[in-house]
This record gives C-alpha cells, structure tokens and sequence, in this order.
C-alpha cells in the first residue's frame, strides 16, 4: 500500500528493519509485484538496491524468481546489477529462463547480464533454457553469444542435457548452431548414451542422423546399445543394432544379451538373438568377479531370476547349459523349480554335476531333499549307484569326527531325509547291500523298516580306491546341501 509505505517514511519508521530471512521493504515489495512501492523506496534509498537477504538474493533476483516482469523492469531502470547471483551464485538470468519469461530475459541482456556466467554447478542459463526445451529463448541466448559446449562440473554441455531430457526442439536447435554430439561426460558419457539410457528414441534419431557414433564407450566399457538393452528400449536397440560394432561389445566384456536377461527384458533378448548376437557369450572375467557366484552366462542370468521363458528363448537358440563355473542347474534345484531343472535337463544340462573346489563320489544334485526333483535327476540318467558305495560295508564304521558343531548338523539333517531318500535311489540301483552306517540310518526310524527289506544279500564290491568311506559322504552331502542352499543367492 503507497499510502502506507508514505505515511511511515513521513513518520521517519526505518526502511531498513530486516525479517527472519533477512527481508526489508524492498525486497518485500519485489517479490510480491508492488512496482509502486519500488518507486517509492529507491527514490528515498537508492542505495540499498542490491541489498541481499540471507540467501544472497537481490530484490532483482526475487523480482525475476518471481516472475514480477513490470518489477524487474524498474529495478533495472534503477540501475539493479544482474550478475549478482544467490548464495549458489545463480544470476536473475538463470532464473528468468527456469520461469520461462521471454521478455525478462531480453530485458536482462540488454541490461548487461553476462549469458555464460556459471552457477556453483556450473550450470549456464543455456543449459537452465535447454532442460525447459524452451527453443525461443535458447535461441536468445545463443545469439547472446551463449557458448554452446561449456560444460557443469559433471562435464554435461547443454546438448547432453538436451538429449538426457529428451528435448528434442532444443536438441535439433543446438545442432544447428554446431553442438558436438560427441562431446563425453566426466563418467564417459555421451548425449547418445544418455538419450538411448532414457529411452527417448526420437532424440536418438537425430543423434544419429547428425553422426552421433554409437561405438564411444563410457569409463566403465559400456555402449549406448548395453544401456538400452538393459532397460529394455525396444525401438532404440533396433536402431542401435546395425551401427553398433560387435568387436566394440566384445572388448567390452559384456554382451547385451547378459544385461537384457538380467533385467527381465525378454522382448530386447528375442530381438538381439534374431540379430544375431552370440547367445553363448561369455563375461570377461573382470565383470564375472563382480558376481559372488562367477557367474559367466545371460542363460545363468535368467535361470537366476527365475524367468523360464527367457531360459528357454536362450536354449532355443543353442545356449549351452554347462559353461558357467557354478552351473545354472544347480540354482534352479536350489530354486525348487522342477519346471526349469526339466527345462535345463532337455536341453542338456549334466545331471551328474561337481562343483569343481569340492570333491564328491557321487553328483552334487543328490544334496537336495526335495524328491520330484531328486526323482527328475534320477529319470534322466543321475548316477545313484555311487550313493551306496562305501569301503566299510556292513563293517563297524569309524566314529564321526567331532570336529564341529556343524558336522553333527550336517549328519542330522540327512537322516531325517535318509529313508525317502534312499527308497528312491533303490528304484534306480538294482540289487545293492546297505552298508552299516545306512542301516543305522533307517533303524533310526520304524517306518523305515520296509526300506531294508528292498535290498538283497548282494553286496557291491567296489575297490576301496574307488569309493569315499560313507562317514565321509554323510558329512559332505550335509555340506554340499548349505552350499546349494545359499551359493548363487
């Protein structure tokens, strides 16, 4: 209120009382549009016309972050300075172009605001007017004499914002005032790899059009094609595809196929097999150690994930399910899936497996408890003769070594299986004699009684050399059976 403000200077009250936030009547009447009272107030105090409040902001600034055009006008014919910036030393420039006024940010060239001044980001107003795809005052800007590759402290020029955010007018605006879209982040990223990691196809259009080269890879040894593939942007790996260099993928240790099928991204794993792309590809061993289970194979990926469908896209198209270290279907019996141990079965998976660090007399797959499964391994060839194999026969066995708590564990644990378990191996041996320590274990419990019964007076002769004392075989089924149970989490 004029009248107000009239009476009080009249009254000789102070102009320059200060609020909470450092606020005096001057930027009170900037930031809420009373050109009048402006008028008033720089008549009387001229001087305080680039006074800051606690942020650092002028009452130009809070005129401009406030979109107040007819103040920001009067404080310029007053002669406001617009390169003083905020506590983050951005200018009423930067902000002129985040509220998207036009006609403020003439005023404020014209009025002396330097258009490369840099924020504490080293964001320039280009880049504020690029990330608003406002092509109007991009365009000022640049005939402003905007530098057109100055990069933020994160090494992002205003055409990589541009393609980040998918701007497109803005994108086409600074390509034809000669932007190099090639220009590389500080993490080795291009205004491809960021538009083909947001899926914004029709900037990654353009970029192409105008030789944006899919091959630069970033820090890390990624191309846009990984990015794109991971995210599952359909339409952008297609472009990417036949521009894309195989040796490129290669020396970067990592194929598409691993990260569209670590990502569920089943629709970019059909395509880029269609394509060609080598289904047994294997990770450089710098990106296998980055996984506790070394994992080396997309069909580990997805049989780790679960996704059935992407296992069997893979096996359709020749994967080979016993390349990887820990093999796939050790995670799928410790999954319990029956659907995916058949899967990997059909298309050739060894049923009769080892894990290479530990060494067994009989297949690791034998470890688990859950018998459809153990019955599956047992229908397709798994070799359940070397469970009965045993030097001490119906002989007194060696005491189980206390060595720790845990092997006591492991001994409990296969007992309260061992019957069931044993009653189906039976099926698959012929005629066997149960060593002393089986028997032990199927006196452990009267329902087992019958499970004896099964077994003739044949004994199995087999060479001590041959054959691991069944002590030993308790204890390292029970290990085996933690380590199926916890190995690939």
């Amino acid at each position: 209120n004029v009248d107000v403000l009239l009476e009080m200077i009249a009254a000789g009250r102070s102009l320059r009382e200060r609020s909470q936030q450092g606020w005096i009547s001057l930027h009170e009447a900037a930031a809420h549009g009373q050109e009048e009272c402006l008028h008033v107030l720089l008549t009387v105090h001229p001087e305080l016309i680039n006074r800051r409040d606690l942020k650092q902001r002028t009452p130009l600034f809070l005129a401009v972050e406030s979109d107040q055009l007819a103040c920001v006008e009067c404080l310029l014919d007053w002669g406001a300075d617009p390169n003083i910036g905020n506590k983050d030393r951005e200018t009423p420039l930067h902000e002129a172009c985040e509220v998207e006024n036009a006609e403020m940010v003439k005023l404020l060239l014209n009025a002396g605001a330097d258009v490369n001044k840099s924020c504490i980001q080293g964001w320039t107003a280009l880049h504020e007017a690029v990330c608003k795809n406002n092509v109007e005052i991009c365009e000022m800007l640049l005939k402003a004499g905007a530098k057109i590759s100055t990069p933020n402290m994160y090494g992002l020029t205003p055409v990589f914002v541009a393609a980040q955010t998918g701007n497109v007018e803005a994108l086409s605006l600074l390509i034809q005032y000669g932007a190099n879209v090639n220009s590389q982040a500080s993490d080795g990223a291009t205004a491809l790899f960021e538009a083909c990691k947001n899926g914004h196809e029709r900037a990654v259009r353009l970029l192409l059009l105008n030789n944006a080269d899919a091959n630069q890879q970033t820090k890390t040894g990624l191309l846009p094609l990984h990015t794109a593939a991971q995210r599952g942007h359909h339409g952008i790996v297609s472009l990417l595809i036949p521009v894309t260099s195989r040796a490129k993928i290669q020396c970067s240790g990592i194929s598409p196929l691993h990260l569209a099928a670590e990502h569920n991204e089943d629709d970019v794993l059909e395509l880029l097999l269609q394509a060609g792309f080598d289904v047994n590809a294997l990770l450089a061993p710098e990106r296998s150690c980055m996984y506790l289970d070394r994992r080396t194979t997309a069909l580990y990926f997805a049989v780790s994930n679960g996704n059935t469908e992407a296992a069997a896209t893979l096996l359709k198209a020749g994967a080979n399910p016993n390349l990887d270290y820990f093999r796939p279907i050790l995670v799928a019996l410790r999954q319990g899936s029956v659907q995916m141990v058949q899967l990997l079965v059909e298309n050739g998976a060894d049923v009769n497996v080892h894990i290479p660090y530990m060494l067994t007399s009989f297949p690791v797959p034998l470890c688990l408890n859950y018998l459809p499964l153990l019955k599956l391994l047992m229908d397709n060839g798994c070799d359940a003769l070397s469970c009965f194999q045993c030097k001490y026969g119906n002989k007194s066995h060696p005491s189980l070594k206390p060595n720790s708590k845990d092997v006591m564990f492991y001994s409990w644990r296969l007992s309260r299986w061992a019957g069931p378990i044993i009653d189906l191996l039976l099926n698959y041996v012929g005629h066997v004699k149960l060593c002393s320590r089986l028997t032990e274990q199927l006196d452990s419990n009267k329902e087992w009684a019958y499970i004896k019964d099964r077994t003739s007076e044949l004994v199995l002769k087999i060479s001590s050399s041959q054959t691991m004392d069944c002590d030993q075989q308790l204890r390292t089924r029970g290990h085996l059976f933690l380590v199926l149970s916890s190995t690939a989490s």
